[in-house]
């Protein structure tokens, strides 16, 4: 598993790698803390399985930054993750060719998971169990005591 991590958050990234790296040790991580930073690994000749990339961090204009990264490599496959993504985001990257979307409201189990699927080939979108809707990047005080965040694939 070869990935591109970019997010501006040093913590994020670096508790998403020690998660990833003690489940699969083989993994092969590079890091981003923007868009800018991301495309220069690009540019090097980096070939990750997929990059990872913040909806909100520097450099990303909204879907700008993701609009121009698939023109420049549309045969890279992109996910987007976000912390405050609203359903209509998610709906647009997937509709731009995102092959995942991860709130990262997801739990370190469910974000492995959903990791190894969009490797495998698949699509990802989670589904919240209770009201069938993309599951929140952020739940703004509701009860998440009865939701267990079914993980289905993306289908569209």
């Amino acid at each position: 598993m070869k990935l591109l991590l970019a997010d501006d958050h040093t913590l994020f990234r670096d508790a998403l790698v020690q998660y990833i790296v003690r489940a699969e040790p083989e993994a092969q991580i590079s890091l981003a803390k923007d868009l800018p930073e991301a495309v220069a690994r690009l540019e090097a000749g980096e070939t990750p399985d997929l990059i990872l990339l913040d909806l909100r961090m520097p450099g990303m204009n909204g879907m700008e930054g993701f609009r121009t990264l698939r023109e420049r490599w549309p045969d890279r496959r992109v996910a987007l993750m976000s912390g405050v993504a609203e359903s209509y985001d998610v709906k647009q990257a997937m509709d731009l060719g995102a092959v995942a979307y991860f709130p990262k409201t997801l739990s370190g189990k469910s974000m492995l998971k959903a990791l190894q699927l969009v490797l495998a080939g698949e699509r990802y979108l989670p589904i919240e169990y209770e009201t069938n809707e993309v599951m929140p990047s952020y739940y703004n005080g509701a009860d998440r005591s009865k939701s267990n965040g079914a993980l289905p694939p993306y289908t569209q």
